[in-house]
């Protein structure tokens, strides 16, 4: 624990985590715990070069991106001779009071974070704690994201209890979707939208069934489809446009972080495969259902399951690691249209009543 002295005198403190738009939105609320528990210090992320403009959106929570410049052991980014070097030599001369690694289980994050030579660094480890780490705790592996962040924040003496999400809209986001959607396609109602990309295949539904969910809600609802996807998707977007025997639009390579949130947020409805775009949605409180493959659904699946459930099926094979399915892809294949229709109706009609 870290006395409110001590917190009182940190004048620059790093936080590692150099991952994805899902990890960093579901690190938010411990952010917002380290802004208010360390008034005085200015607060640099250490992320991945998409984290600029998170770092702008949050400005709030954090004052500063540092690129993270790769390390043995860590695979978001190959290590180039000379760069990590370079790095950590320039960190080490800023002289940071806090480093908090909040990348993992510490396994292979915890060397680089103490290799900034920070006064005091912070973390979670596995197995035996790792000299010069302290406050330290042994890595929960068996509780929601959120929550392990929130523990983790405690750890360093602050008193927290706040979950929420947050992704704030900028009007430019707004301007933004404004000139890629058609403004009566906006204002149809119900709106939904379907995320069917993924960065790893094992977690995309097949598009045929996304197609089957949405043909099924524009006859019964009469509801606006439109089909969201990632960088280098759009041809999986395309095919579930294909696919429908009603009309829907697709935003796939049309919109930027911003204005895909802002598009997420107009929505009645978002159907997503387990991906970033799937937190966006808990994060501007759209009522949401996430389609659950291989990823480990007690740590990842959102904590408000009344207003965010996921589909998924049990099987035998689940949680993995594979980005590609090596054998016959049950966990997603098994998830039926009906699963998620049952689902996205009872959001529907909720919030049908809800409006009258």
């Amino acid at each position: 624990m870290i006395s409110m002295s001590e917190r009182q005198s940190v004048r620059r403190l790093a936080i590692v985590r150099a991952l994805h738009l899902g990890d960093l939105l579901l690190a938010v609320p411990a952010l917002r715990a380290i802004r208010h528990g360390f008034p005085a210090a200015e607060i640099t992320l250490i992320g991945l070069p998409w984290t600029a403009d998170f770092v702008r959106r949050f400005s709030h929570y954090l004052d500063r991106l540092r690129e993270f410049p790769g390390y043995p052991g860590l695979l978001e980014v190959n290590p180039i001779p000379g760069r990590t070097e370079t790095f950590l030599a320039e960190a080490r001369d800023y002289h940071y009071d806090l480093v908090l690694q909040m990348h993992g289980s510490g396994q292979a994050s915890n060397p680089f974070a103490l290799a900034l030579q920070g006064r005091r660094t912070a973390g979670y480890y596995v197995g035996t704690p790792p000299k010069g780490l302290s406050p330290c705790a042994p890595y929960p592996d068996d509780i929601p994201e959120v929550e392990r962040h929130l523990r983790f924040a405690r750890l360093l003496g602050l008193s927290v209890n706040d979950p929420r999400l947050e992704f704030p809209i900028l009007p430019e986001d707004e301007e933004k979707l404004a000139a890629v959607l058609p403004e009566e396609i906006l204002l149809r109602r119900p709106l939904v939208g379907m995320h069917v990309g993924a960065r790893p295949s094992a977690r995309r539904w097949p598009p045929e069934r996304f197609a089957a969910v949405g043909d099924a809600l524009a006859k019964q609802y009469g509801a606006q489809i439109v089909i969201t996807a990632g960088p280098g998707e759009a041809l999986i977007a395309q095919r579930v446009v294909d696919a429908m025997k009603r009309p829907a639009f697709s935003l796939a390579e049309k919109t930027n972080l911003g204005s895909l949130a802002a598009f997420i947020r107009h929505c009645d409805l978002y159907i997503s495969n387990d991906t970033g775009p799937a937190h966006v949605a808990t994060a501007v409180d759209t009522p949401s259902v996430t389609i659950f493959g291989p990823a480990d659904r007690r740590r990842w699946a959102p904590l408000d399951q009344q207003r965010h459930p996921i589909a998924f099926q049990p099987v035998g094979c689940s949680p993995c690691p594979h980005w590609d399915c090596p054998i016959d892809h049950r966990c997603l294949r098994w998830i039926e249209p009906d699963q998620v229709l049952g689902l996205a109706n009872r959001l529907l009609v909720e919030a049908r009543r809800c409006a009258a």
